[in-house]
């Protein structure tokens, strides 16, 4: 295949393999016998924070190192991001999309109105890889979309990367993951009525932050910063699983109470407790040192 410089920005959050997935993108075109590119960009490293990849891709030489700004497709592999950042930002018109979602294209509003493509991809993870890890589904649906590489070409390259790292067992589950998104993937045309909003920043100059001394809170360009900016960092919106309580069974022991990593369990007067779902990710610790198994994780988002 001819292609002039075709750039690709995927967003996604931690552990979900946006990273993996622009590169093996990547090694798919170099298999196919064409110059690539794949590297990332990280704000907080954890799980499920918001990440972004990027990849090149050119018959010729690349030498462009910079951020992707205007690509020509945008890969989004948690559909929560539409609501919280501007991921179509930069998206060229004739530009065209890729989205994790069990909707359809034409109910997809980026805000740019662009060829698309949506597939369910953390339902096939969950069924092939037991995991919400929708990297190599979402390749799929990216072969299917548009023709940068063929489907064989990256089977090929799902092999070699998560074969090399996770063992042939896993590279045949990602090759099925990648094949059932491909027959999946439903194409259409989404809408381009939101405003593309850039969210705000502040980058404080050097008066504005002592040596030696910790930010004091308050606001800034709109933005909360200092001790207590956290707290407008939603963090339960990265959920894809959520803790059930039943407070019958409750012995009150509070494990939870003590294992929870986000602090988001809250211990009330009388021992028993109850869930911020705000800041809950739904990582599971939870139910897994309940001794008297009085919590349950369920699929789905919503407690």
């Amino acid at each position: 295949m001819g292609i002039a410089l075709y750039e690709v920005r995927f967003h996604g959050r931690g552990g979900q393999g946006a990273v993996m997935a622009a590169q093996t993108l990547a090694e798919a075109a170099v298999i196919e016998g064409m110059h690539a590119q794949a590297f990332p960009y990280f704000g907080a490293e954890r799980r499920g924070a918001p990440v972004t990849a990027f990849a090149r891709i050119d018959e010729r030489k690349i030498s462009i190192k910079s951020q992707v700004y205007e690509p020509d497709l945008l890969v989004v592999l948690d559909e929560t991001l539409l609501d919280v950042e501007p991921v179509a930002r930069g998206l060229k018109a004739d530009g065209r999309a890729v989205i994790n979602t069990r909707r359809l294209p034409t109910e997809i509003d980026l805000g740019v109105e662009v060829e698309c493509a949506t597939v369910p991809a953390t339902t096939i993870a969950m069924e092939h890889l037991k995991a919400p890890i929708v990297n190599t589904a979402i390749l799929g649906a990216v072969v299917r979309m548009c023709a940068l590489v063929s489907m064989e070409s990256m089977r090929e390259a799902i092999e070699s990367r998560f074969g090399e790292k996770f063992g042939e067992a896993a590279a045949r589950t990602n090759v099925a993951a990648a094949a059932m998104a491909y027959q999946q993937a439903a194409v259409g045309r989404c809408k381009g009525e939101r405003p593309l909003s850039s969210r705000e920043e502040w980058l404080p100059t050097w008066q504005e932050v002592p040596i030696g001394v910790a930010l004091g809170e308050g606001v800034k360009g709109g933005v909360t910063v200092g001790p207590g900016g956290a707290r407008r960092n939603l963090t339960g919106s990265w959920r894809v699983q959520t803790p059930r309580y039943d407070k019958g069974k409750c012995v009150r022991c509070l494990r939870c109470w003590f294992s929870c990593p986000e602090g988001c369990i809250k211990r009330e007067e009388d021992d028993y407790v109850r869930w911020d779902l705000n800041y809950c990710k739904g990582c599971g610790i939870c139910a897994q040192v309940c001794p008297a198994k009085a919590i349950a994780i369920i699929k789905g988002g919503q407690g």
